[in-house]
């Protein structure tokens, strides 16, 4: 028995098939509006119609920024979205993201729907800009074979520098099969690996260029790994690679003078360079040297023998004070024996003077002298005590006298006592 699936199987199944349709990922899908609601939720709901079927369709309320005007049944309209399956129901809508009026300024709508799509997308984002090299020897082109762009840009990089290399990729810019053209220049050249590459053609109408700003030219310039200069027209036109490259050029011309370095501004940079270098070793030399002097002189003067030499001159300083400290110290020495001998001989001179005064004054008092006297027969009587004795009232009978002699001494008694004898 055949196998038996639910609805909502089948459901899911044919919605796995939408999704993984590309064709129906992003389409643009015209119409005339019916059945329009304006849901309170801020969804919009409504079909598209045409001689031969209808569409359904709703634009959730978060996707209002890409509807500028506000429908109405009738209108003209070209949606762009996602057609998906709603499972529930088990039927196919197309999710709209933005809807312009068929028929008015279709080409600009067309372009301002991109833009705003990939500026979503984040591909306009500074953060994924890559920068152009200074100095490059390959130059990638993707333009058309012939015409003034191409030519202006060969003349111009080879006059600014006659040795580089420039690969040109002969595009398609114009009409049908000029955006898959553009893009496989841009992959060819990618692969290649040229050091910068410039996308571009002249000026001509938004029909003329509408070719860059295909959705696929847009998406193949930000997947490239090269640096992509964009120089699409005149200064004054602007397409939508202007906005994904990693540089734009106002024309052609000026996309050359921003890719290629001047070859003579580069020897003229060169030889500055050179000069400046020059300049910077001769100074960096002259204070290493200087460097080196004071490190030799330092060296120099911490080294042993240095310390050695230093010591011994000390040394030899210090034997010099010490010998003028000697020398000082001896004639101090010298002057004070020298003092102290001519005091020696005043205090001589002294004694001797003193005696000779002694002498003198000895013979006067041993002229004076009562041993003198005594010389003569007399005596000089003292009694025990030592007390002398002038009157014979101070001695009594039994007491002991002394008398001293010239030549000794007489110890005696008395036995009598007379007063009053002539």
């Amino acid at each position: 028995m055949r196998n038996v699936y639910s609805v909502s199987q089948v459901n899911r199944y044919i919605r796995n098939m939408f999704s993984e349709d590309y064709f129906l990922q992003s389409v643009l899908v015209r119409g005339e509006v019916s059945n329009c609601k304006y849901h309170s939720s801020g969804h919009i709901y409504f079909t598209l119609k045409d001689a031969s079927g209808t569409l359904s369709c709703v634009m959730f309320a978060g996707r209002r920024r890409g509807l500028s005007f506000r429908m109405q049944e009738g209108d003209q309209v070209i949606a762009a979205g996602t057609v998906d399956v709603y499972e529930r129901d088990g039927r196919y809508q197309l999710y709209a993201d933005r809807i312009i009026r068929d028929g008015v300024g279709l080409l600009n709508q067309r372009y301002e729907m991109l833009k705003r799509k990939l500026e979503e997308s984040g591909m306009f984002d500074e953060l994924y800009k890559k920068p152009i090299p200074r100095y490059i020897r390959t130059l990638g082109v993707v333009t058309a074979p012939t015409g003034a762009a191409v030519q202006d840009i060969i003349n111009i990089s080879l006059r600014r520098n006659p040795y580089l290399q420039i690969i040109l990729y002969p595009a398609v810019v114009q009409g049908e099969g000029a955006a898959p053209s553009i893009c496989e220049g841009i992959r060819t050249l990618d692969a290649y690996g040229v050091d910068v590459m410039i996308i571009g053609r002249g000026g001509g109408s938004i029909e003329d260029l509408w070719a860059f700003n295909e959705e696929s030219v847009a998406e193949a310039v930000f997947e490239c790994q090269t640096p992509v200069i964009s120089a699409v027209g005149h200064e004054t036109d602007t397409v939508i690679t202007d906005y994904v490259a990693d540089l734009r050029a106002p024309t052609p011309s000026a996309a050359a003078e921003l890719a290629v370095f001047s070859y003579d501004q580069f020897q003229r940079d060169l030889r500055m360079y050179s000069e400046q270098l020059e300049g910077s070793m001769r100074s960096r030399l002259l204070q290493l040297r200087q460097n080196t002097d004071s490190l030799k002189r330092e060296l120099i003067h911490l080294s042993p023998a240095s310390k050695v030499r230093d010591r011994r001159m000390y040394t030899a300083q210090c034997l010099d004070r010490l010998q003028a400290a000697m020398d000082k110290k001896l004639r101090e020495c010298r002057q004070k024996a020298d003092q102290q001998e001519r005091l020696q001989m005043r205090m001589d001179r002294k004694l001797s003077e003193a005696r000779g005064s002694m002498r003198l004054f000895a013979a006067q008092l041993e002229q004076r002298s009562p041993l003198a006297k005594l010389s003569g027969g007399f005596g000089f009587i003292t009694d025990r005590d030592g007390t002398a004795v002038t009157r014979a009232e101070m001695v009594h009978t039994g007491d002991l006298l002394n008398i001293r002699l010239r030549d000794g001494k007489i110890e005696t008694a008395v036995t009598h006592v007379e007063t009053g004898a002539q």
